[in-house]
């Protein structure tokens, strides 16, 4: 039986926070890697209508200096260990190139809110409200949706901008996230709200 539940939204000032579009993730050559450019050409779509709107725009990569960090992470996945700064695969993907302005936030654990210092950013500028998309629908979309709320954030999941290797655990999990942390919107209609405030 579902949990009774209401829609939140996004509040009066979102970010959009695009987690681990980065080669590791979208190049079916990295070991870690899927190919999904559908979600690729949502996440494109998403970001144009933030930069047009002049929103706050993060993004994540995952990168470990040492073999000291989320070792346990890496043992259990030992496929992590290709993301190291001088690897190709920490880079953003081309096709999402970063903008001046715009933040790349490394971390090192599946959520954007483990250890890395992106609260105090995204408080700095007033938001209040996040749009999630990204890789993986699973993993750490989700480890940061749910870290999103645990501070108090509205988060919207933007459905086609997110994926998985796996059909049944990206379905089974956006069906988790709505039920409890989040709501999850078709792009379309995250991208009629953004546009909608632009206007405004």
């Amino acid at each position: 039986m579902d949990l009774d539940r209401e829609s939140l939204g996004l509040g009066v000032k979102p970010a959009l926070l695009l987690v681990d579009m980065i080669e590791g993730f979208t190049n079916p050559e990295c070991p870690l890697g899927c190919d999904c450019p559908e979600v690729v050409a949502a996440n494109a779509d998403v970001l144009e209508a933030f930069r047009a709107a002049k929103m706050p725009i993060f993004y994540t990569t995952v990168v470990f200096h040492g073999d000291e960090q989320a070792r346990v992470f890496r043992e259990r996945v030992p496929a992590l260990n290709v993301l190291t700064p001088q690897s190709n695969w920490v880079k953003v993907d081309e096709r999402l190139a970063m903008r001046e302005g715009e933040v790349l936030v490394e971390k090192q654990w599946a959520s954007a809110f483990r250890g890395t210092d992106i609260d105090e950013q995204l408080r700095a500028q007033g938001v209040d409200s996040l749009v999630v998309t990204g890789l993986t629908t699973s993993g750490c979309v989700r480890a940061t949706v749910v870290d999103g709320l645990q501070y108090d954030y509205r988060v919207v999941v933007a459905k086609e901008a997110v994926g998985d290797r796996n059909a049944e655990a990206h379905e089974a999990n956006l069906f988790d996230m709505h039920a409890k942390y989040a709501d999850v919107w078709p792009v379309a209609d995250v991208l009629a709200d953004i546009r909608m405030r632009k206007s405004l």
